[in-house]
């Protein structure tokens, strides 16, 4: 992708904050007409299964993106997925990356761990994120240089921090519907590691962000749409997510697939 304009104004990130946690809750509230035990759902092309939810959700947070900001592009996971993504678009501007519901395997479990992914990425960076996870009514957001929060039902925002390191070891997350055990257990070969769990979609991130775990090694397929508003709320919190080789995880439009990574919380954990 070419360099971005040097001379693009900075996305107002914390105005725009209030109106896309809002739009995020709301959509969180929409997916949960369809949280039943008899969902119908279809398997994509890569075999991921979809919901009627997935695209009455993307549909919503899509009209709600164009009148926030209709100059900016959006890539959503739906209409990526049936469709040419608008690459091209979102070069040298900012662009919206949205996963309208993460977890969709958690989603027809019924196990709550499925979220709501809002993003906007400058320069390759997430530099905004909000994360709502309607079942368990949760939400988390930060942005670069403003701080993250998370709140409750309908009780106030919580500023949240990653922690620091607990001299006991690491708190270790790992996927709950696409875990690689053999993978993991060789990447924490010589860590002193003092508990391990699992969770769904980005609550990882969000438990990170929290201060409640200190690693989330990922070695399976993830797409950018499953991660960047995630990666915004833990690098707002003060943590990053990395590629295997220690460099930041970026994101383009031309290129949606993830690498391998690893996201922290305090910088000590990756060092572990």
């Amino acid at each position: 992708m070419t360099t971005p304009d040097a001379n693009l104004p900075p996305a107002p990130l914390e105005a725009w904050l209030p109106a896309l946690v809002a739009l995020a809750r709301e959509a969180g509230a929409l997916t949960l007409q369809w949280y039943a035990p008899d969902c119908a759902h279809v398997d994509k092309a890569d075999g991921s299964p979809v919901t009627a939810a997935d695209g009455a959700a993307e549909a919503l947070i899509a009209a709600g993106l164009q009148r926030l900001a209709p100059e900016l592009p959006l890539v959503a996971e739906e209409a990526a997925s049936a469709g040419p993504v608008p690459a091209e678009a979102c070069l040298g501007r900012p662009w919206w990356l949205v996963d309208p519901l993460d977890g969709t395997r958690e989603f027809l479990a019924r196990n709550g761990e499925f979220t709501v992914n809002i993003a906007l990425v400058e320069a390759g960076r997430p530099v905004l994120g909000v994360v709502v996870a309607p079942a368990l009514d949760q939400a988390w957001w930060g942005a670069e240089g403003l701080g993250a929060w998370a709140a409750e039902g309908g009780g106030p925002a919580r500023p949240i921090a990653v922690r620091r390191l607990p001299p006991e070891g690491l708190t270790v997350l790992g996927s709950r519907s696409h875990g690689n055990d053999a993978a993991l257990d060789d990447y924490l070969r010589g860590r002193r590691v003092a508990a391990r769990a699992v969770a769904g979609s980005s609550l990882k991130f969000c438990r990170l962000a929290e201060g409640r775990a200190d690693l989330y090694p990922r070695f399976g397929r993830t797409m950018a749409w499953d991660t960047a508003a995630g990666h915004a709320v833990l690098r707002a919190a003060g943590g990053e997510l990395r590629r295997l080789d220690g460099t930041p995880l970026r994101y383009a439009a031309d290129a949606l697939e993830n690498p391998a990574f690893v996201a922290h919380g305090d910088a000590a954990a990756w060092r572990a």
